[in-house]
């Protein structure tokens, strides 16, 4: 069976219009998003981070909100805070009422989220995970759907803070834009500004279309087989040959989700090894670390136990 989808298709048109030479980050980004995930992208400033964000939420019709991540940001400054209002309590209405966060948005971006400190960024665990926030113990549901893009320095430049493990699993997927390519920069630098192209661009799926594609995500079919090779990909990261603790049942779910999204991106209602190898590196690689003080970074040592991983 073959699936096909107009939207998916104008989305994906869009996006290329303004991330040039781009398109296997942008399908990583696409399956993150279609798997109900959460995307973190771990680059140097001023590789179109921002900007794609900016296209997603602008091409989907989502609600968009933009966190600038500084020393100096307190959870209340993420998620809200209530506020006496003198005039409620006289009429006996609630004294204290509840002013919403940015993180009240549908796609929110966590810019330089690791220049905050631990605690900042621990405000978001509850929101990445029950999508919701706890403010004087009060729960407040976020819209749906909601989306996190966190970009993040390279953790040897200055006035950074390492995301803790807890923070790290919240992510579905890390990615890394890097360089674009001699051709795409040459039409970056002979095209539009991208700023009026982003003016100029107008939603090509509706918030509805794209919770019914993830609900679609959900259906496709994973063989028993494929199944007993994902299982024996979690039981190598394990095994304490390649890293130094192995993949929780939450990150096994996660790879298992990514793969039905990446499988619907490639117009299949069934999941192949093939979708499971394609996005392994950038789902687990930053849940892991390399035993031993390998040399090898942890997307090498991921890609080096799946070649020993033998296929189905």
């Amino acid at each position: 069976m073959t699936l096909t989808s107009q939207p998916l298709t104008d989305l994906r048109r869009q996006i290329s219009t303004i991330i040039k030479g781009k398109q296997a980050q942008t399908e990583d980004c696409l399956a993150c998003l279609l798997a109900g995930g959460h995307l973190l992208i771990e680059d140097l400033p001023g590789v179109g981070k921002t900007t794609l964000a900016h296209v997603l939420s602008i091409s989907l019709g989502l609600h968009f909100s933009r966190v600038q991540f500084t020393t100096d940001l307190m959870p209340a400054d993420l998620l809200g805070v209530s506020v006496y209002n003198p005039a409620a309590a006289a009429t006996g209405a609630p004294a204290f009422q509840f002013h919403p966060g940015p993180v009240f948005s549908q796609v929110l971006l966590a810019d330089e989220i690791n220049r905050a400190g631990p605690k900042t960024q621990s405000a978001l665990l509850e929101a990445m995970e029950e999508y919701q926030v706890s403010v004087d113990g009060v729960t407040h549901p976020l819209p749906r759907p909601f989306f996190v893009i966190a970009t993040q320095n390279p953790s040897e430049q200055l006035g950074t803070h390492p995301l803790p493990e807890s923070q790290l699993d919240r992510f579905l997927m890390c990615i890394s834009l890097g360089y674009p390519d001699r051709q795409s920069e040459r039409e970056m630098l002979t095209g539009q500004d991208s700023r009026e192209q982003l003016r100029q661009l107008r939603p090509v799926m509706t918030p509805e279309q794209l919770q019914a594609l993830q609900r679609q995500v959900l259906q496709v079919h994973v063989a028993p087989s494929l199944l007993d090779y994902l299982q024996a990909l979690l039981e190598a990261t394990r095994s304490g040959e390649w890293f130094q603790e192995g993949l929780s049942p939450r990150a096994g779910l996660a790879l298992l989700r990514a793969a039905r999204a990446k499988a619907l991106l490639s117009g299949r209602d069934y999941v192949s090894p093939d979708d499971l190898q394609a996005i392994l590196p950038q789902t687990i690689a930053h849940r892991l670390r390399p035993r031993g003080g390998s040399a090898r970074g942890a997307r090498e040592q991921v890609r080096a136990m799946m070649a020993a991983v033998p296929l189905p």
